[in-house]
């Protein structure tokens, strides 16, 4: 911060999204953004070569995920802060957030007011996540979910894009990837290549363990199954 400017790099895969965090964020004084990246890969090299103060990262992008890319980072570097982004809100998320190297997570549906105080927060040497959790209450969530002997299905599954979770409750209504595809509007080739990367990202050797795994996850979801009763 050699101008006393707090430097951002932000990274979402929606222009959209990205383009109103900016307009929240860009007229504040001591605030400065360096570079927007669309992807994890695109973030880790404007970071390599823009070295900002803090990375505003959405947790789920194509590729690489926010989740990945600062596991990387945190490798080399345990200086710039991390502040996730992501629509969804639960324990399971904090601690993946914290188990990655993040000092924060806020949700997507943020107001100017909320995302300047978590961005002071997390540059001020203290974690944000939302005024709803102590800093003790943290704790006692890392400690829950590091006692597990298998990670639950939300820890598992977070590391999945939004695209990938749609696919995999679909799945648990035991549609057929033509099904899935008329219902997403997306071709049948696509919904494939999710359900591939869904098997990889999770190590699932099988359909009937995919099947499974995908009923956990809707159940986890509070979903009403119907196709599998």
């Amino acid at each position: 911060m050699a101008d006393n400017k707090i430097t951002i790099l932000i990274a979402d895969d929606h222009t959209l999204f990205r383009s109103g965090v900016i307009s929240l964020i860009e007229e504040e004084p001591d605030i400065r953004i360096v570079g927007e990246a669309s992807d994890g890969k695109e973030l880790l090299g404007l970071y390599h070569k823009l070295h900002p103060d803090l990375l505003l990262i959405d947790i789920s992008m194509p590729g690489k995920t926010g989740l990945e890319a600062a596991k990387e980072i945190r490798e080399n570097d345990s200086i710039t802060k991390i502040l996730f982004l992501s629509m969804h809100e639960g324990i399971d998320y904090i601690y993946h957030t914290i188990k990655s190297g993040g000092n924060g997570l806020i949700n997507k549906n943020i107001v100017k007011g909320e995302l300047l105080t978590a961005i002071k927060s997390v540059m001020n040497g203290k974690d944000y996540f939302g005024t709803g959790f102590t800093e003790s209450e943290i704790q006692d969530i890392v400690k829950k979910y590091d006692s597990f002997t298998e990670p639950p299905v939300f820890v598992q599954s977070s590391m999945l894009s939004e695209k990938e979770k749609e696919v995999l409750l679909l799945i648990s209504e035991g549609l057929t990837s033509s099904e899935i595809a008329d219902r997403l509007f997306i071709g049948k080739r696509t919904v494939d290549s999710h359900r591939l990367n869904i098997m990889h990202k999770l190590k699932l050797n099988s359909l009937p363990e995919l099947i499974r795994y995908s009923i956990d996850f809707a159940t986890a979801m509070g979903v009403r199954l119907r196709n599998f009763e």
